[in-house]
């Protein structure tokens, strides 16, 4: 089954929640801020993404930080953030792709593509 990673009140997450729904797919939501997560989960999507590409640096939360830790960010430290605040992570994660892949952030066109490669 596939399981979509994210914030309830975040606005892409609603809409790829709404895609999904659409497509007829089920899928498990993993709620970062309730369910926490794993660090060598967390370490495996920063190694498989980037820590550049898993920090949501559009959000309000990376502004917040203090510009001296914006700059110092690398995946080590970027690995303690998102642990800390995982509001801070790029939302949706779509994970439990047959391949074992996961997609980060939502684009129709991208996830279609994945979900016909992986029979759904």
């Amino acid at each position: 089954m596939l399981t979509i990673y994210g914030i309830p009140n975040c606005d892409t997450l609603k809409k790829a929640r709404k895609w999904l729904d659409g497509q007829g797919l089920a899928y498990r939501f993993h709620n970062y801020r309730k369910e926490g997560l794993d660090r060598d989960w967390l370490k495996a999507r920063i190694d498989e993404f980037g820590w550049e590409n898993v920090v949501n640096r559009k959000g309000t939360t990376w502004r917040k930080l203090p510009e001296q830790q914006r700059h110092a960010m690398n995946a080590e430290r970027a690995l303690d953030a998102l642990l800390e605040q995982p509001g801070m992570i790029k939302r949706p994660l779509l994970g439990s792709l047959a391949e074992g892949g996961y997609l980060l952030g939502f684009a129709t066109e991208q996830w279609q593509q994945a979900l016909d490669n992986n029979g759904g």
